[in-house]
């Protein structure tokens, strides 16, 4: 058996003889299988993008069109809710694990570049970098030759650091072999500068950014919920329907809040005020809300189509509206039926104003399409802005509190519901469209796993990632000893961990810079 057979074959059997504990810490450390898991992951994520999820708006529409196959194979495969499948979390959790142990495999040896930076180098180790050159200075010494390679490094943005270190070189023969019984003691000196050695963690930064990312993400999903409410001004509540999706079907439970919400304002801000108010012709949604919470008091919230609200872990998004018309203010012009001055008044929902003789004002109701219903009332044939009605009661003073319509269209005063009463003709002037209510969706997370994820997470990823590529370790040194012919020899040479074609610029420009120095009487002079 050959020497290479028998190494060979050593080796193979030092594998097979390492412990199985062992060899599967190696295996879940691999970076290759960190890859591998990142791109399965990846890969997990783009198919949740595709293929809509179950609670998602439009879920239904998408379910339907599906074939009896394709719901059959996508449900069973967990396609519709991805990010709650058993094999998602549990990808994310071995890639998880596999970031921590590669992290801790690797990073002493990252960390001894911030500890113990190296600060001499042998010629040989010099020449061997990609990036070297040697200069000779005919008439400098030592001394000298360190000042000059100072200054150069310092006029190129490099920190300079000098060490000497004493070295053993041995005299050659004619054929080049060392002749170790003739050694020759020497003292050589060192130049060493470096730039972005913190960047050398750069990758452990990315890990704990990811892992971030992904315990946020799994905290998220494991401890919130989603639900939804309705806000109609004037109307308060401390439940909220919290949604439980099962593909198709949608089922809503109450959820007891700590706290009592209560709607005191929705205003809907329309693109042509003389509009409809579908989301064509929207341009935001905002709903104030007064929060009495027994724990820490009273609260005054907005939430707006892009200013959702955080409370005690509920976030508080705009849905939807209910597209009924209403409004959120009216102007009233009454006329006095014995012929006086017309009078204005303004309104807003649910508020009230007082005349000048004292008659009280309230804004009860808003009928946007006035009808009678089939029992004879009052009523709206539709969401649309067709017929607004302001439905009014007014108390006069000392009077009975009387119900009035005040028409926004002309209305024959010989028909009951629209004739003058209490001694005015009302009518409806203007008003601001708004919809009847709105419905909040929110987000209940109690411990900010979705705020952690995606900030800290999202955002700090993308920062290390910045960090990573678009900064580098520089190492540049310099050996400077005295040379045979008389003279001293300064040999160069610098490494970079990523971007070497601009670090070549660099080198270059700084070994330009050490060669006119040593050809100088002054080497601070360039």
């Amino acid at each position: 058996m050959s020497a290479a057979e028998r190494s060979i074959k050593a080796g193979g059997a030092a594998k097979s003889a390492a412990p199985i504990f062992d060899r599967i810490l190696n295996f879940l450390s691999s970076v290759r299988f960190g890859v591998v898991l990142l791109c399965v992951m990846v890969g997990l994520s783009m198919i949740g993008m595709l293929v809509i999820q179950q609670n998602v708006d439009g879920f239904d529409a998408y379910f339907a069109s599906r074939t009896p196959a394709e719901k059959m194979i996508y449900g069973a495969l967990g396609l519709f809710d991805i990010y709650h499948s058993w094999y998602f979390n549990f990808l994310l959790l071995v890639l998880s694990l596999n970031i921590v142990l590669a992290s801790i495999d690797r990073f002493p040896s990252a960390w001894s570049y911030i500890r113990n930076p190296k600060t001499t180098a042998t010629k040989d180790f010099l020449l061997e970098q990609k990036y070297n050159a040697s200069v000779h200075a005919p008439s400098m010494d030592t001394n000298d030759a360190i000042e000059a390679v100072r200054a150069a490094f310092a006029s190129n943005g490099l920190k300079p650091q000098v060490s000497q270190k004493e070295s053993l070189s041995y005299d050659v023969d004619k054929d080049g072999n060392k002749l170790f019984d003739q050694t020759i003691r020497s003292t050589d000196s060192f130049v060493f500068a470096e730039r972005g050695r913190t960047n050398r963690l750069g990758a452990y930064i990315v890990h704990v950014a990811l892992l971030t990312l992904f315990l946020g993400h799994f905290v998220a999903l494991q401890t919130g919920f989603d639900a939804d409410v309705q806000m109609v001004p004037g109307n308060g509540t401390d439940k909220i329907q919290k949604i439980v999706y099962d593909l198709d079907k949608k089922e809503k439970f109450d959820v007891q809040l700590p706290f009592t919400m209560t709607c005191t304002d929705i205003q809907q801000s329309l693109i042509d005020p003389g509009g409809a108010i579908d989301v064509t012709n929207t341009l935001d949604w905002r709903t104030q809300l007064r929060i009495d919470d027994p724990e820490y008091g009273t609260t005054v919230a907005n939430v707006s189509l892009n200013q959702p609200f955080s409370y005690r872990g509920y976030r508080f998004f705009q849905a939807q509206t209910i597209p009924v018309g209403n409004a959120r203010t009216i102007k009233l012009q009454l006329t006095p039926q014995d012929g006086g001055e017309a009078a204005t008044l303004d309104i807003p929902r649910l508020g009230s104003a007082t005349l000048a003789d004292g008659t009280l004002v309230e804004y009860d109701e808003f009928l946007p399409d006035f009808a009678f219903n089939a029992e004879g009332k009052p009523d709206t044939r539709s969401g649309e802005y067709n017929n607004p009605v302001a439905v009014l009661n007014v108390t006069p003073p000392g009077g009975q509190r009387t119900r009035v319509f005040a028409f926004g269209t002309g209305m024959a005063d010989n028909i009951p519901v629209g004739a003058p009463k209490l001694g005015y003709k009302w009518r409806l002037a203007e008003f601001e469209k708004s919809p009847l209510a709105h419905v909040l969706s929110i987000k209940y997370d109690p411990f900010n796993g979705a705020f952690i994820a995606w900030y800290f997470g999202g955002f700090g990823l993308i920062a290390s990632l910045i960090f990573v590529f678009f900064f580098s370790h520089r190492r540049v040194w310099a050996l400077i000893r005295p040379s045979a012919n008389g003279g001293t020899d300064i040999v160069l040479g610098g490494h970079t961990n990523r971007n070497p074609a601009g670090f070549e610029t660099r080198f270059e420009k700084l070994a330009t810079d050490v060669r006119a120095r040593s050809t100088t009487s002054d080497p601070r002079q360039s």
